[in-house]
């Protein structure tokens, strides 16, 4: 049974270090923690699986729906801006974790791998050119006027007289939910809860990100196990 823990963050930004050898490493700095543990739910419930809520960033009161409030104050803890579920499936380490209890970058360990999700940048409305990598048109003679970044056709005749759904056109870019996978963690600070990713993640600065042990690398290994 894999048990995948995670911890819901900040990204600070990106620097580069160096290690032993003199190896230039780029990271990103992310904030992890601590994560609140605000809801357990469990197969005897009427959830009806084993799984965790987690919050990060407290949040003022004032900012806070009354329902949202007494979600709060039921876990008896303070109010988060941001909240992400884990499942767990493991009933022993499910009762390991109570509600209130706090989470910290001290899960992983320098050396892991992991999996990033996060809000990618938003590129707002964009051509074909941009958004899919199109060529365009070539034909800059003969009177072609206004057409060189333009999709070309997009349908065909009569049959089926529609535009198929799928077709590749321009729109809205960016700002959707990208995971990254298999990222190394380079190092952690426990006192400042800062954890440094070697590469890129998706976000701008000072977004949340959620990061969680890294599915394929968890898999590989009990699959050698077995």
């Amino acid at each position: 049974m894999i048990i995948r823990m995670g911890l819901v963050g900040k990204k600070v930004g990106m620097t580069q270090i160096f290690d032993a050898e003199g190896h230039c490493i780029p990271v990103t700095i992310l904030e992890l923690g601590p994560n609140t543990i605000i809801q357990k739910k469990t197969k005897n419930t009427k959830d009806g699986y084993g799984a965790i809520q987690i919050g990060f960033s407290e949040k003022d009161h004032k900012k806070v729906t009354k329902p949202m409030a007494g979600h709060f104050k039921a876990a008896k803890v303070k109010p988060q801006w941001v909240l992400r579920e884990l499942r767990i499936n493991d009933e022993t380490k499910l009762g390991e974790l109570e509600v209130g209890q706090e989470l910290k970058a001290d899960i992983f360990q320098e050396g892991d791998f992991v999996d990033v999700t996060g809000t990618s940048k938003g590129k707002g409305f964009q051509g074909v050119m941009k958004r899919h990598n199109m060529k365009g048109s070539k034909q800059a003679t003969h009177g072609t006027h206004e057409y060189f970044r333009h999709p070309g056709s997009i349908g065909c005749r009569t049959t089926p007289g529609r535009v198929m759904p799928g077709k590749r056109m321009g729109g809205h870019m960016g700002d959707e939910t990208v995971t990254t996978q298999n990222l190394k963690v380079v190092k952690i600070d426990l006192e400042k809860n800062i954890v440094l990713i070697q590469g890129a993640v998706p976000g701008a600065k000072n977004s949340y990100v959620m990061v969680r042990q890294a599915m394929k690398k968890l898999l590989r290994a009990s699959s050698k196990k077995k």
